[in-house]
């Protein structure tokens, strides 16, 4: 089944470039000729000539971003974007979520509308559609919103899986986490699941796993896009019977989000380092997971710098509801394991109730996805995407500073004479403290 992504603005079409990328190489590299298949069939479309075009369109309201991943993408000898799969404008949305909500999306509604039913009609099978955006700026965040409320009407039954890049917490915008705010109440409504990397994590990968000294934003984006992949590229569940028919969107949402006010999930993948020490690198499925695990529980979101004093908590604790020391539940969790031997791992630490909250049996709150291919290189590899507190903190700030700004009606103005109201803030920010409530109380 195929996965259509729509890419908007700076941020989801640098994502969105290094993401096809990193798919195509994986799937040129692999070594099995139906994992290579299920992986073109899911993200690409093949044209008469042979060329493999990506089963994406592009959006943003400037059009020098969209160029030139257009250009590079083309480079690349492996892949290319479609010749009109992308629409773009001469002036952006300022950094100002309710220009691109209010203004540029209604506006250019029709001819967006138009792109994305042309590459679902394209797809034999639709899996489900991938917007790709930041919250932080105007038209990633307010035209990426409103694109996702139009894709809902539009399709109603098939799923939506929204990725989103969030600021780094120093700042990016002075208006950012108003952006955020609006962005998130909004998406947590229209979405079945929102999949969500941090700026300030994925930097400090780049910095201490990467080694890395003078980090860009295309380093970052690559790391997304490698842990992305790595959670989107083909692999086998226990009811799939051999086959990669699955559909990778809607068993995602369905393993993790099984209910309406936890749909928040993050990712974790290990190993991580520089390319040119993967061949000197050797790893063992034991390590790997017992690693990965403590990560889990500790919300350690990379394995340098693990808390390993943080533990779940016993039986007698968990009874009587004792403080847990920092300790990341979880409602559920997928482990996806690709390379040599993967099905000699042992994933019963994954399994342990408790983990999860208690009102969900173990054998419903986590799964396992596995393939026996190597991905990006890396002879064993895993990631973990988790619908769990670790998004509690960030989340919790962002309402906060924004929160602290509305009070004192900063730059409100910016946003009311585009037509959001103050009413419509209250109604955001009442929204996600429900959100980050039902997280705090996961039990």
């Amino acid at each position: 089944m195929s996965v259509v992504t729509v890419q908007l603005g700076q941020c989801g079409n640098q994502v969105g470039l290094e993401l096809f990328d990193v798919i195509s190489n994986d799937a040129r590299d692999g070594q099995r000729s139906t994992y290579r298949a299920a992986s073109h069939e899911r993200f690409f479309h093949q044209t008469s000539n042979g060329e493999l075009e990506a089963r994406a369109v592009l959006i943003d309201m400037e059009p020098k971003v969209i160029n030139q991943s257009m250009t590079k993408a083309l480079k690349s000898g492996k892949w290319r974007y479609g010749e009109k799969a992308h629409f773009s404008q001469k002036q952006g949305s300022g950094n100002n979520w309710a220009n691109g909500f209010c203004v540029h999306g209604p506006q250019n509604q029709q001819v967006v509308e138009e792109l994305v039913r042309r590459e679902v009609e394209r797809c034999e099978r639709l899996a489900g559609l991938m917007p790709i955006m930041s919250v932080a700026g105007g038209t990633g965040s307010g035209v990426g919103t409103y694109v996702t409320q139009q894709l809902r009407d539009i399709f109603p039954k098939s799923f939506i899986l929204n990725h989103l890049t969030w600021p780094y917490g120093s700042g990016e915008v002075i208006v950012q986490n108003y952006n955020s705010v609006l962005t998130l109440a909004k998406l947590y409504r229209l979405s079945d699941a929102v999949l969500v990397h941090e700026n300030d994590t994925v930097h400090r990968i780049c910095s201490r796993l990467l080694n890395i000294k003078h980090i860009t934003f295309s380093d970052v984006n690559r790391v997304i896009a490698h842990q992305l992949g790595s959670v989107l590229q083909p692999a086998l569940t226990t009811d799939s019977y051999g086959t990669h028919s699955r559909n990778p969107l809607g068993e995602l949402v369905s393993s993790l989000a099984c209910h309406p006010e936890y749909k928040l999930l993050s990712v974790c993948t290990i190993p991580q380092m520089p390319s040119e020490s993967i061949a000197y690198s050797a790893f063992a499925w034991p390590g790997l997971l017992k690693h990965l695990r403590q990560m889990l529980v500790s919300n350690t979101k990379m394995e340098e710098g693990i808390d390993w004093q943080v533990r779940p908590p016993s039986n007698y604790e968990r009874t009587r509801g004792l403080p847990t020391h920092n300790f990341n539940r979880s409602l559920a969790n997928l482990l996806i394991l690709r390379g040599k031997d993967v099905y000699s791992a042992e994933t019963g630490s994954f399994e342990e109730p408790a983990l999860y909250a208690s009102w969900l049996p173990p054998g419903e709150a986590f799964k396992t996805w596995k393939s026996i291919v190597p991905f990006n290189k890396y002879e064993k590899s895993a990631t973990l995407v988790s619908n769990s507190q670790s998004l509690l903190k960030p989340l919790d700030n962002i309402v906060g500073k924004a929160w602290n700004m509305f009070a004192s009606r900063a730059y409100i103005h910016q946003y009311t004479k585009h037509g959001i109201t103050e009413e419509d803030f209250v109604d955001s920010f009442t929204s996600l403290e429900q959100v980050i409530s039902s997280y705090r109380h996961l039990r």
